[in-house]
């Protein structure tokens, strides 16, 4: 009997954990205020930016976004105040290889593709934000290219 009460338990506790783990909900609401977000390119490097009007910063943080099955931290642009911006690099980086690693030491940490819950077409992206301390998602819909 100890050891079912014991079996049983466990099993309890590893299923609150594996639900709260996975629960990656898509809110229908924004986040914040926006205006449509749109990308750039230049040669490989894609730039997304997200223009927000409107933020509650005690309340609301924007991390990251998830763009063409690649994932990349948000930051706020030095030249334009209120957007938001993230960088994808789909360039293939000349690697040093060489049996001394202090020689390798310039070598960066290739940008690979990350795999989401959620199919996404070419002109959408995932908003990855913190609200209250619990991380939510958001659909960008629309996301054109400018020139």
């Amino acid at each position: 009997m100890k050891y079912l009460n014991l079996l049983l338990s466990a099993t309890l506790v590893t299923t609150l954990f594996a639900s709260c783990a996975g629960n990656k909900e898509l809110q229908e609401k924004a986040p914040v205020k926006m205006e449509k977000a749109y990308y750039t390119k230049q040669g490989e490097i894609i730039t997304l930016y997200i223009p927000v009007t409107t933020i509650q910063t005690k309340r609301v943080s924007l991390d990251s976004v998830y763009f063409r099955n690649k994932k990349a931290a948000l930051i706020t642009s030095a030249d334009k105040p209120g957007v938001y911006m993230a960088t994808f690099n789909n360039t293939s980086q000349d690697l040093i290889m060489s049996s001394d690693p202090k020689e390798e030491y310039g070598n960066k940490m290739p940008q690979k593709a990350e795999k989401m819950d959620y199919e996404l077409s070419d002109d959408e992206a995932i908003l990855i934000f913190t609200q209250n301390t619990k991380v939510k998602y958001y659909i960008l819909s629309g996301v054109k290219e400018r020139v």
